[in-house]
């Protein structure tokens, strides 16, 4: 009765109405859907009360480029720092829509892509998906799929989403709503970000499932361990697999970060030896009670953890990455409960 129980836990964490495990992108254009536009994704799960965890890396990584953007941006942030050549090329492949004084790209050469690019380099205008959050240039969802077109199989719930926030996508045979979040903090030397729903009735987050946390550190002896990911070969389905603990360590990495300046990753981590696929940044690891017959979530993956290989006596660029990072929630668990504690 107890493996029953354990396996009926098991297939609810990978079923699309029972999962906690979403995915968190940057939209582009999200009301106008004939240009909207998906980004920077990552996986994420819900805590519970509308807050989710994922990584924080991701938030300092460069978009490059924009799909659109508010013409008062430009007029202060870049046209200031063009000369007269380099303001004509940014304004024919940024033409202004004078009804909501907006620039939209409208590049198709991969030539001008790059010139594009390198001018915002130039003038060193922030691309980096947690600035364009701040300024609206892009707001950032969770993406919720399903086989049927209700949300969680309730016309009510449904309701409460419109033709900018749901869509039907007939050729994965899924429909997919959007739902907002706001990122309240990110722990960058853990490489943990905490996001919150906004903008959502609580009817629509109590409605979605979720994991309670153990901040336990864990010995190498867990038979209960697991990964709640994307599935292999596409992220629109759910993979959940064994993983062991098999070392622990006082991580300490550079994140390269050009405009804001290099931090550190570091901390306690743990060594993760297991199936991850790549994309799986942010997935949970959850361990399993079978007094309690529950799933609680235990750390985030970080970062893929390489072996170097030697092929003909040569040893650079040879690597396999067969081992995970993953960062304890014990670690952030005070500055957590600081914010989820308070709701």
């Amino acid at each position: 009765m107890t493996q029953n129980n354990k396996l009926h836990k098991q297939l609810e964490l990978t079923h699309e109405q029972t999962s906690p495990l979403f995915r968190i992108m940057s939209i582009q254009n999200k009301d106008e859907p004939h240009r909207r536009h998906f980004e920077n994704n990552i996986c994420a799960f819900h805590i519970g009360n509308g807050f989710i965890l994922s990584v924080a890396h991701n938030l300092k990584t460069e978009a490059t480029l924009f799909k659109s953007i508010d013409n008062t941006i430009y007029l202060t942030d870049i046209f200031p720092f063009l000369n007269a050549e380099q303001a004509h090329m940014f304004e024919s492949c940024y033409p202004l829509e004078m009804s909501n004084q907006r620039r939209y790209a409208t590049i198709t050469n991969p030539t001008d892509f790059q010139t594009i690019i390198n001018l915002l380099k130039q003038i060193n205008f922030d691309t980096r998906w947690v600035t364009l959050m701040e300024r609206s240039i892009c707001k950032t969802h969770l993406v919720i799929q399903f086989k049927n077109n209700l949300f969680y199989n309730s016309p009510e719930l449904t309701s409460h989403f419109n033709h900018t926030s749901y869509f039907e996508e007939s050729t994965i045979h899924r429909h997919t709503f959007l739902v907002e979040v706001a990122l309240v903090e990110a722990f960058y030397n853990e490489d943990i970000a905490l996001y919150k729903i906004i903008n959502t009735p609580q009817a629509v987050i109590d409605a979605m499932p979720s994991l309670e946390i153990d901040y336990s550190i864990l010995d190498d002896n867990q038979e209960d361990y697991y990964c709640l990911q994307s599935s292999p070969t596409s992220e629109i389905g759910k993979l959940l697999n064994k993983a062991q603990i098999e070392g622990f360590t006082e991580h300490f990495a550079i994140f390269q970060e050009r405009i804001g300046g290099n931090y550190n990753l570091e901390g306690l981590r743990y060594l993760i030896k297991g199936y991850f696929r790549f994309g799986s940044s942010g997935a949970p690891y959850v361990v399993y009670n079978a007094k309690t017959n529950t799933f609680k979530v235990n750390a985030v993956q970080s970062e893929a953890c390489p072996i170097q290989l030697s092929i003909n006596n040569q040893r650079d660029g040879n690597f396999q990455y067969v081992n995970a990072i993953a960062t304890p929630l014990q670690v952030i668990q005070e500055r957590l409960e600081k914010h989820i504690n308070t709701v």
